[in-house]
Formats: C-alpha cells, structure tokens, sequence
C-alpha cells in the first residue's frame, strides 16, 4: 500500500479545493428547506462551483450523473438528485467533491429539514460528533486500524452501528486514493497495518445506521440503504497530517 506524503505547497492546493467544498456545503446547507427538490439543490451546488472556478468532481465519477449526492432519510450515502421535494421533518445528506488544478476535495453533511424529531437529531449528532471525536484524537504514529476502532467505539457509544463495506478514504491527485479507513475495525488486531505520518491527507466519513450496519444498494445502482430500511446520517472531512496533528481542509 503506498500512501502519499504530500509537501506543503500540495496540501495548500488542496486546501483551496476543500475550502470550494465547504463553502458550497454551507450554501446547499442554508438553502434546504421544505418545498426545494434535489435537483434544485444539485444544480445550486454545481453553480456556485463552477463559478468560483473548480469542477464538481463527482459528476461522471464512475458513471455518477450529478456533482452533489444527495441522500434523503433511509439513503445514507450516493443518493441521485431527483425530482423529490424535501419536506418538513426529513434529514438529507450533502456529499461533495471539487477539482481544482488537479487536486481533490471532498466532504459531507447531514441536514434535518424544518422540524425533525429528536430521534433523528440524535443520528445526524452522531455522525458529526464522531466524525470531530476521531479528528481530535488523531496522533502521529497511530495505525489506520487504531483510528477505525476510535470512530467504531464512539459510534456504539451513542447506541448506534457503522455502515459496512463502505469507507473514508485517502485524497489529492485523485478522489479516492489509499488507505482505505473503515469505520470498524476489521480483523481482531489494532495495532497492524500502516501508520498515520505527517504530510498524510484523507477523508475520515462516520456513516450511522440506526439497528443494522449491513449495506443494500437500490435498483438505481447507486443509493445505499441499511438493510433495516431505518433513517442513516454520514458526515465526512478531509484532514492533513501537518506538524503531528490533523487539521480539517474542509472547514469554512
């Protein structure tokens, strides 16, 4: 497995990239209220970044047909912007990806829309609060394996179960590089695998399923559900690993 280390005018780059996503989160963020429909949504998110210079790098990524996934109540991750009209007491999820001059961004939210009830607030909380609970306890030298028992053990911590064969992921030239990090522990040892360095960038990606964390794509090709067919929430940052301690590329 070769991990990039990426030199400071790199995760500059980079940073400019996952500062478009952030700022096109934001705008998706504020604007989703009952009565807008996805593909409102999605052209929006495809505007504004276009108009600030960058590619909306997922449309067309692996025959993906739009720029933002849009992921509503049982959809965890990958939803195709349709013609649905969010309403009252939905959750959806926006995930992202930019190109600029070559390098990647990538990041998500979960969004209640008008008001949601406390159950489902407490699913898009988890997925947040994951999410800052492993960036804050990443350390130079810890292994991949080690940060997916942190993100898995927060998650149950909160009554809930990571997605399964789904993951974060590494980022720069390309949208998805090595490692892969899951949001378990795969195996039963911790302490294998490679190391977290300095000049690492990757996207960390809680996804929450309610009851079963066993994935079920839908006929469309792309949604992925929880086999319980309950309300899912994903967040998503691109980190850097710059003087011993990770910091969000994706932040506003």
């Amino acid at each position: 497995m070769a991990i990039a280390i990426r030199k400071p005018q790199d995760i500059e780059c980079l940073r400019i990239s996952n500062k478009m996503v952030a700022q096109t989160l934001e705008l998706l963020s504020q604007n989703a209220r009952p009565g807008m429909t996805l593909l409102e949504l999605n052209e929006m998110g495809e505007e504004f970044i276009r108009a600030n210079g960058g590619r909306p790098a997922f449309k067309g990524l692996y025959g993906f047909p739009a720029g933002v996934c849009t992921s509503v109540n049982e959809v965890i991750i990958h939803g195709i912007p349709n013609n649905y009209t969010l309403k009252d007491g939905d959750i959806v999820g926006f995930d992202i990806g930019v190109e600029k001059n070559g390098w990647y961004g990538d990041a998500a939210v979960s969004v209640g829309i008008g008001e949601i009830s406390k159950e489902n607030q407490d699913l898009i909380d988890c997925s947040r609060d994951t999410l800052y609970h492993a960036i804050e306890n990443i350390k130079v030298g810890m292994r991949f394996k080690e940060l997916s028992l942190v993100l898995e053990e927060f998650i149950h911590s909160r009554g809930f179960v990571p997605l399964r064969s789904f993951c974060g992921h590494g980022i720069g030239r390309k949208p998805h590089e090595e490692p892969e990090i899951p949001n378990y522990l795969e195996g039963p040892n911790a302490k294998q695998g490679p190391k977290i360095k300095n000049g690492m960038v990757f996207c960390l990606e809680p996804m929450i399923c309610q009851k079963s964390g066993t994935a079920k794509i839908l006929e469309d090709k792309w949604s992925v559900v929880s086999e319980d067919g309950l309300f899912g929430s994903h967040y998503e940052h691109t980190v850097a690993i710059v003087n011993n301690r990770a910091e969000i590329l994706s932040a506003v």
